[in-house]
């Protein structure tokens, strides 16, 4: 694989992530591959919301549903693509760890989230924040507009204390801004950072995608994937040092069906 962008353009995005909490990669991925994505999601979607969508713990009319780690989801062409570990890598440190693969989906009935962070801090008592250490890697599976449920982010907020966040968001300090995104776009963000998901008011799902990355010794065990034995044979010396910390097992059949990841609101 090589990336596009050199050594220095990556040391930009890296920069700019750290001082907006994300930064977006214009048409990064290829469109027909996405698209083959969609196609595959759209019954795992049914299935999970004929099992589970009365949980609705994501809000109404939200559902986030992981992805099984096999074609055409499990693709190194995406998670080892050399521009996103280079940023990644610059954001979290060399010896990343690939922690999650999984999609959020607004559907029409969906509400505003509550502003929220993805993951709590490492040191709550501590009156600052630390650097970089849990990363979301999100695209879409469709284009996103305003009408379909873009997500809204309060820039810098992830260098923050979340109370002193919070009071600057409902201030009006710092506003909360629409993020809307083109098929074969990518962004990279520090999941710290205050948000929200926005209603989707069309008939038509809105599947974001998130692969989790984080520093080589977080281990968040609310999120994991699953790696089927044939697929771990066919995967390079890298990609199952990033899956390190993930179950090898002997069939998706034999996983657990059922959504772990809950609690994702701090």
């Amino acid at each position: 694989m090589t990336g596009r962008y050199d050594s220095a353009t990556l040391d930009t995005l890296a920069e700019n992530a750290k001082r907006d909490s994300y930064v977006v990669l214009k048409d990064h991925l290829p469109k027909d591959t996405l698209r083959a994505w969609a196609e595959a999601f759209n019954p795992l979607l049914k299935n999970h919301m004929e099992r589970e969508g009365h949980l609705q713990n994501r809000g109404s009319g939200r559902f986030y549903v992981t992805l099984p780690f096999d074609t055409p989801f499990a693709d190194p062409a995406i998670f080892e693509d050399d521009d996103i570990l280079g940023i990644v890598e610059r954001l979290v440190g060399r010896e990343p760890v690939m922690c999650q693969l999984a999609t959020d989906t607004p559907i029409r009935g969906s509400d505003f989230q509550e502003i929220h962070r993805d993951t709590p801090s490492l040191f709550p008592e501590l009156s600052y924040e630390t650097p970089m250490y849990q990363l979301a890697v999100n695209f879409p599976l469709c284009d996103v507009t305003p009408e379909n449920g873009p997500i809204e982010i309060a820039k810098g907020t992830h260098m923050m204390p979340r109370d002193e966040a919070l009071a600057k968001v409902d201030s009006g300090e710092i506003p909360l801004e629409q993020v809307c995104m083109k098929l074969g776009d990518v962004m990279i963000r520090d999941v710290r950072h205050l948000h929200r998901g926005t209603p989707n008011t069309t008939d038509t799902p809105r599947p974001m995608v998130v692969i989790g990355y984080s520093r080589r010794w977080l281990f968040r065990p609310e999120v994991s994937i699953k790696v089927p034995r044939a697929v771990h044979g066919r995967l390079s010396d890298r990609a199952r040092h990033l899956l390190r910390f993930n179950q090898v097992v002997e069939s998706l059949d034999q996983v657990e069906q059922g959504e772990k990841y809950q609690a994702f609101a701090f």
